[in-house]
């Protein structure tokens, strides 16, 4: 969850009814007391740089440990060893230093499930957020021989992790072509860059095209009509100091029916939402 996912599917769906909304932030650093999520019920941390989680789940919040699936950036332990595996595709040229996945190999699908998983709930984590599962279709689109299963693949994969954690929280960012294979193996689903996002050649914020927006609304509540009990989330883009902007967004989507927050791209500070 660091980005616009690298392709939108346009699929046009009908939207579902108004859900309850559960107050949440995503956070990637660890130097946050305690007391700075006081508001917030459902957390998002990186899994290997975060606060203490124990305090917060004393708490009863729920925290979620983030999990990159499709796609391994340099900056991981395991980077140079999925790389010697030969599981590594070509490096992703909207985010450096972060490679593609080959999500049909059996060796990547075992060490998700008996490694990496793992490692994130035994520190703690109630649950796992995984990212950037809109990369199999997309490859799988660009060249339907050489990627061929590549959907397939990542479906398996997170209804393989339901399969084997049972008990555990599961919340899938976008992969809104898995949606309704998966949706009922997840617990939520978050739309990043709904209606405001980053623009890094410009290196500023804007609201998303109008017609995006409007499909994103549609998929992510045909989704939740499907299956009532999915709660689905949102994250958009925006500069802290405007609080009447970061309060038009939160407006925008509780009246959707989601449940928001406002952050900026870096994701490295906690941006508190209108009361």
């Amino acid at each position: 969850m660091r980005r616009l996912s690298l392709i939108f599917v346009a699929i046009v769906l009908a939207s579902g009814a108004a859900a309850a909304q559960t107050p949440w932030a995503v956070y990637y650093a660890a130097s946050a007391p305690a007391e700075t999520f006081a508001e917030y019920r459902l957390l998002v941390f990186d899994s290997d740089d975060h606060p203490p989680l124990a305090p917060l789940a004393k708490q009863g919040k729920t925290v979620l440990g983030y999990l990159s699936v499709g796609e391994v950036e340099q900056n991981r332990s395991y980077f140079s060893t999925v790389r010697a595996e030969g599981l590594l595709l070509q490096e992703n040229q909207n985010w450096r230093g972060s490679y593609f996945v080959d999500v049909r190999q059996a060796r990547w699908k075992r060490r998700v499930l008996d490694e990496l998983i793992p490692r994130i709930l035994a520190q703690g984590f109630a649950g796992v957020f995984l990212d950037t599962l809109d990369n199999p279709p997309h490859l799988e689109r660009t060249d339907p021989q050489k990627y061929r299963g590549m959907t397939a693949a990542a479906t398996d994969l997170v209804t393989s992790i339901r399969k084997r954690y049972p008990g555990i929280r599961i919340m899938m960012n976008r992969g809104y072509e898995l949606l309704p294979a998966v949706e009922r193996d997840i617990d939520y689903v978050l739309g990043e860059s709904v209606f405001t996002d980053y623009d890094f050649e410009t290196k500023k914020y804007g609201q998303v095209p109008r017609e995006l927006y409007q499909e994103q609304v549609r998929l992510l509540s045909a989704a939740r009509s499907r299956r009532p009990a999915l709660q689905v989330f949102t994250l958009d883009y925006w500069y802290p100091t405007d609080a009447a902007g970061v309060a038009r967004i939160y407006a925008e989507q509780r009246r959707n029916g989601f449940s928001p927050y406002v952050a900026t791209i870096e994701l490295d500070r906690v941006v508190k939402g209108p009361r």
